[in-house]
């Protein structure tokens, strides 16, 4: 079977990844995925995108890309799309139109409940299989949606969970993003945090980083333990310091306490704000006050992340409620979802 794959983002690859696990070896992949799952059409560091301006800047070449992707549809068997509504939408739309009978599937669906609730009904004509990983989310649809909760990808991926805390923060691990964009704005109050408290620190670097990249963007980084491993760094950390982002909630389903921080340009920021209709930017937070009535982290953005704000957020931080919210957390959102996601792609039927 061959499947035309839409995964631009890096946090889709890992998701695919897993789901890849689950497949059958006959099973190909076509598209914009990660390297090591096949021949990519595109490598995904020139997709690497900051906000709505930088988004601007790229059309002409995703609306190329875009077109490309829809010609590669023709061949194909299924059309498996993950996350980056702005391209993936548009793309279904126009597959759906050329090849009226071309299987699609969403798997990481577009926040349209948080952005455009408009997008919904055209989201329930387009798709033929709506596989959601945030279990409120079926809510927002109509009842003859093809929407199925599937689990949380992040569970097949994080499997254990730190049942308890260390009495005293030794170690703590600060996630400044994966853009360039974020970690020019985080590295230098993140480096102010980290040498005024005493712990080991540790900055998580992106793998695909040069040296180049490195010291463009990170600074002086003689106070930091440098780490590329996620999950290993968070299981071995008391605390953390991240940016907004899927590492939030990775720490979250880790178990380790962290304040989030979030800077974004001006005029993204701006935009977003009068578009997005929610109290919270954390993917943590928003899931988890859909069954409690307070925050499960602290969260700062823009003049409000300064090392003072987060330097107090830390001092006060109860982990030990984080802890048993956590545990909450990970029971609301079930099991994994590679395995459900697999037998949809691999059912005959739709």
């Amino acid at each position: 079977m061959k499947i035309l794959v839409s995964a631009l983002e890096h946090s889709a690859n890992i998701h695919l990844k897993s789901l890849k696990k689950e497949l059958s070896s006959d099973v190909e992949f076509v598209g914009i995925f990660d390297s090591e799952l096949g021949n990519s059409i595109v490598d995904l560091r020139s997709l690497a995108i900051m906000g709505f301006v930088d988004a601007i800047k790229k059309l002409r070449y995703f609306f190329k890309l875009n077109n490309q992707m829809a010609e590669l549809a023709k061949n194909v068997d299924k059309v498996l799309l993950i996350d980056s509504s702005g391209f993936n939408l548009p793309l279904a739309k126009k597959i759906k139109k050329k090849y009226p009978n071309k299987e699609i599937i969403y798997y990481i669906l577009p926040q349209a409940w948080a952005w455009k609730k408009k997008r919904i009904p055209v989201l329930e004509r387009t798709i033929d299989h709506l596989a959601s990983i945030l279990p409120f989310e079926k809510d927002y649809y109509s009842k003859n949606a093809p929407i199925t909760y599937v689990g949380h990808p992040l569970l097949d991926i994080i499997p254990k969970f730190k049942e308890e805390l260390n009495p005293e923060i030794k170690r703590v691990a600060f996630m400044p993003g994966s853009r360039k964009g974020e970690i020019k704005k985080l590295m230098p109050i993140f480096t102010e945090v980290a040498r005024k408290l005493d712990v080991e620190a540790t900055i998580i670097i992106p793998k695909h980083f040069t040296k180049e990249d490195i010291n463009e963007l990170y600074g002086n980084l003689s106070g930091f333990k440098i780490a590329h491993n996620t999950y290993e760094t968070l299981y071995g950390a008391d605390f953390a310091f991240i940016c907004s982002g899927t590492a939030t909630l990775e720490a979250a389903l880790i178990g380790v306490p962290f304040v989030l921080s979030y800077i974004a340009k001006p005029l993204d920021y701006f935009i977003a704000s009068k578009l997005v209709k929610l109290s919270h930017i954390g993917l943590s937070n928003i899931m988890f006050t859909q069954f409690n009535e307070r925050d499960l982290h602290p969260e700062f953005i823009q003049e409000d992340v300064t090392a003072e704000n987060l330097i107090k957020a830390y001092e006060r931080y109860d982990r030990s409620t984080f802890l048993n919210d956590s545990k909450s957390l990970r029971a609301y959102l079930k099991h994994g979802s590679s395995k459900t996601v697999a037998k949809i792609l691999e059912n005959n039927t739709k």
